[in-house]
């Protein structure tokens, strides 16, 4: 019988935050969520300034301009 390899890629491709929560989407489908009190820039954030944010190193990790937060998807992963 032969086993398929899963081929993970932590590349993250999407961002979402609620008042209370930040949500990252990876490319290979796995969803990461972490509490914002974790960040408290983002946190402390407008609505309008989490939702401006852009992916950096190829999707390593996300920087949002406006709070001047970055946060790298191995940090999410390894919470």
């Amino acid at each position: 019988m032969a086993i398929s390899a899963i081929k993970m890629n932590s590349d993250a491709v999407d961002v979402e935050t609620t008042d209370s929560v930040l949500r990252v989407t990876l490319a290979d489908g796995r969803e990461l969520s972490a509490p914002l009190e974790w960040f408290p820039r983002l946190r402390d954030a407008t609505a309008e300034q989490r939702g401006h944010w852009r992916l950096i190193g190829g999707g390593e990790g996300i920087h949002w301009p406006d709070v001047d937060e970055d946060i790298a998807v191995a940090t999410l992963l390894r919470a």
